[in-house]
């Protein structure tokens, strides 16, 4: 430095304390924002939209029991939350209205509340059931999308709760034939906003310019099922991949166009389970159909699907599996629940458990960890093993159903029941 060279060493000292001070201050910013980053789960099944938990720190002891931070009534419903930058945004049902409220995450606080009515005659079938809403709002670019029950989309500010824009599908659906109201969360692709609305007579797929709400593509077809799609790039494509209430299908992102379809009935239409990625396959699975992979295949113009393994012994019927390097950890609906592990790559089990673990689960990948929620509020923490089910500790967290997915921040989880959302901590 020149001041050395000079003989200024005083001055060459303060100017070095100071590039100190300001390469620390940076150092501090970029680390805040990576924490904060770490914790913003914007969309159903978090950043990747596969359950896959990244950053979690275990504490070195697990507490006997979960300390209460917060507690806020928000609703019933089985939509689950999403959070980002210090906010938690949850859509839930109140009095025959949909409701979407913000919440600060540090008090509990409902910041802002929108709501709109939302009532609706349920299937004969589905009259004991919750009438939703079921589908996870969407964060992107400071807006929050909501898919309502009654197939209200609605785009809100995340900041204020301002409404942008808005789409109202409820007046061309027959919620007899929709069953349980509905259920996708929505996708967000290259600035488009994707969502699957219609019934069993007739569906459409829709991209939405997210900004505006301007329709940029509509294929019209199946009806939608209760999966949420993923996109992913397969034989050079890039598409959207979702099970209708018929088909497995794979859409192309850019355009809209079918490119292949795979039937995929179920007699009562309750195709949930969100489809996954492994490899070069996709894993789907039905409450009446098998666990498989299939291989989507390009051959010139022509587009095909073929069966790689399928198990016939572990069906799955609303919890989305997750992956693990080379296993797959789901909850079957045999035995009034049961998790277990395949090989991802033949679809070999590799262990399950007995049974009677609950009507449905999430479940999340941390690691060297598995996170297990069933919906009777039981929170499982378990070494992600492939050879055995290894639980570490077991919590109750939960004095209503909880069908939604819990979203760890740090040394804390948020939790929504069918009635609240609370903020618990691991010290």
């Amino acid at each position: 430095m020149d001041c050395w060279i000079n003989g200024n060493s005083k001055d060459c000292l303060q100017v070095m304390k100071v590039a100190t001070f300001v390469v620390l201050f940076i150092s501090l910013i970029v680390a805040s924002e990576r924490e904060l980053l770490a914790q913003d789960w914007p969309q159903w099944r978090g950043p990747n939209r596969d359950g896959s938990l990244n950053g979690f720190i275990a504490p070195k002891s697990w507490p006997k029991e979960l300390k209460q931070v917060w507690k806020t009534p928000i609703g019933s419903g089985y939509s689950s939350p999403v959070t980002a930058q210090g906010r938690v945004y949850t859509h839930t049902l109140q009095n025959e209205r949909e409701v979407v409220s913000c919440i600060d995450l540090n008090s509990g606080k409902i910041l802002w509340s929108k709501d709109y009515p939302a009532s609706y005659t349920s299937n004969q079938y589905a009259t004991s059931m919750d009438k939703g809403p079921r589908a996870t709002p969407l964060l992107h670019a400071g807006k929050l999308f909501t898919l309502g029950a009654t197939t209200i989309l609605s785009c809100f500010d995340a900041k204020t709760g301002e409404m942008k824009w808005r789409k109202d599908y409820s007046a061309q659906t027959d919620f007899s034939k929709l069953f349980t109201g509905a259920g996708m969360s929505p996708v967000i692709e290259g600035g488009n906003l994707i969502v699957h609305v219609g019934d069993d007579r007739k569906g459409w797929l829709i991209a939405f310019d997210a900004e505006t709400g301007n329709e940029k593509w509509k294929l019209e077809g199946d009806g939608p099922g209760y999966a949420s799609p993923i996109v992913v790039e397969l034989e050079g494509t890039r598409q959207i991949v979702t099970l209708t209430d018929k088909s497995a299908i794979g859409v192309e992102a850019s355009s809209g166009k079918l490119l292949w379809s795979m039937p995929f009935p179920d007699e009562w239409i309750e195709n949930i389970v969100t489809p996954l990625v492994y490899k070069k396959t996709l894993i789907l699975s039905g409450v009446r159909k098998s666990t498989m992979a299939i291989r989507v295949i390009k051959n010139g113009d022509n587009w095909t699907t073929e069966r790689v393994w399928e198990n016939k012994d572990l069906p799955m019927y609303m919890s989305s599996p997750v992956l693990s390097g080379d296993h797959l950890f789901g909850f079957s609906n045999r035995r009034s629940g049961q998790f277990f592990c395949l090989d991802a790559n033949t679809g070999a089990m590799l262990w399950q458990t007995e049974g009677r673990d609950g009507k449905n689960a999430t479940l999340l990948t941390a690691g060297e960890l598995l996170i297990l929620l069933t919906d009777e509020g039981k929170l499982t923490i378990a070494k992600n093993n492939p050879k055995t089910f290894e639980p570490v500790v077991q919590y109750s967290v939960g004095e209503s159903p909880t069908w939604a997915h819990p979203i760890f921040l740090g040394k804390n989880i948020l939790i929504k029941d069918n009635s609240s959302l609370a903020l618990l901590s691991f010290e």
